[in-house]
């Protein structure tokens, strides 16, 4: 074999040593920019540890409508699902100066401090759940706007942390009393006279009053009319006073009778006021009964004198 031919044999050996050299590195390329893209990347059987312990707590209503002044009591449910028993932290925040109450649903409610234990869960059975109950009332007197009031209920053991947040949505109150000024449910009258009698209005709701009417269930021939009529607005804490004249007819006979009295708005109607009303003869009348009397009595006592003188 001639010294040429050799070298060529060599260069031929070198040349596709270099190709298949050149093949494998695209590849091996290819394979490297497929993993960069996430496709046809063979997946490792580990997985993203899951938590070995949880807690689950649970609103049943989280939130609760009710009228102004009343009290919202949200009903909870914590599962604990860890390997042993545990005492949670448990706090609650809710609106300013509003009292908040957290009991123990245990048949008869008990009384919960800021720690609670809990009995590890079954994940299939979904026991043992803790019941607990959140109270929130309102400031003791005050009847709030209407609108929404946040409360949080926390539960909290180091690195293991779980809220809710309860909502009670108050709603406009709509109240008012109707009373005599005077407190008194009897008054005296004179036929045939404007007689006048004072009655309140006040404002016990949480809202303004609009357009406060007034009516009466009268008698026949008596007439009873009211100043103001109607009262326009009143807001919550208020009090309207308004004149009631009563006027029974000329000729009523003297003695007790009864009228009531009404008070409506659109968005609610007060007890009835149920007054006793004494009729008395007017002022004239007495006066000529006096002297009736006194006639009668000076006509007898003449009659007497003379027939004592015979």
């Amino acid at each position: 074999m001639s010294r040429y031919r050799v070298i060529h044999y060599l260069l031929g050996l070198f040349l596709c040593l270099g190709l298949f050299s050149s093949l494998g590195g695209d590849q091996v390329a290819l394979a490297a920019q497929q993993a960069g893209d996430g496709a046809l990347v063979v997946s490792s059987n580990q997985e993203e540890p899951a938590a070995e312990e949880w807690l689950e707590v649970i609103a049943k209503y989280p939130v609760l409508r009710e009228k102004s002044g009343e009290e919202f009591e949200f009903q909870l449910e914590l599962r604990w699902y860890g390997k042993e028993f545990r005492e949670f932290d448990i706090a609650v925040s809710g609106p300013p100066k509003w009292e908040v109450v957290t009991e123990a649903g245990l048949g008869t409610k008990v009384a919960v401090t800021d720690r609670i234990g809990l009995k590890v869960a079954d994940p299939e059975k979904e026991y043992p759940v803790e019941t607990l109950f959140v109270k929130l009332t309102p400031p003791k007197g005050q009847k709030p706007a209407p609108g929404e009031y946040k409360a949080t209920f926390e539960v909290s053991l180091g690195d293991i942390y779980e809220s809710v947040e309860l909502t009670a949505v108050v709603t406009a109150l709509y109240q008012f009393n109707f009373y005599p000024a005077t407190g008194r449910l009897n008054t005296e009258v004179t036929a045939g006279e404007d007689n006048y009698l004072t009655v309140r209005v006040e404002n016990t709701g949480s809202i303004v009053l609009d357009t406060v009417r007034f009516s009466s269930g009268t008698l026949e021939g008596w007439m009873v009319t009211f100043n103001p009529d109607p009262v326009e607005s009143l807001e919550p804490g208020l009090a309207q006073e308004v004149t009631v004249t009563i006027r029974p007819p000329d000729k009523v006979i003297a003695g007790d009778y009864a009228i009531t009295l009404f008070a409506d708005s659109e968005e609610y109607s007060a007890d009835p006021l149920k007054m006793r009303i004494t009729v008395m003869t007017p002022t004239i009348w007495g006066w000529v009964g006096i002297l009736i009397v006194l006639a009668v009595i000076a006509g007898l006592a003449i009659i007497f004198r003379r027939l004592g003188r015979r």
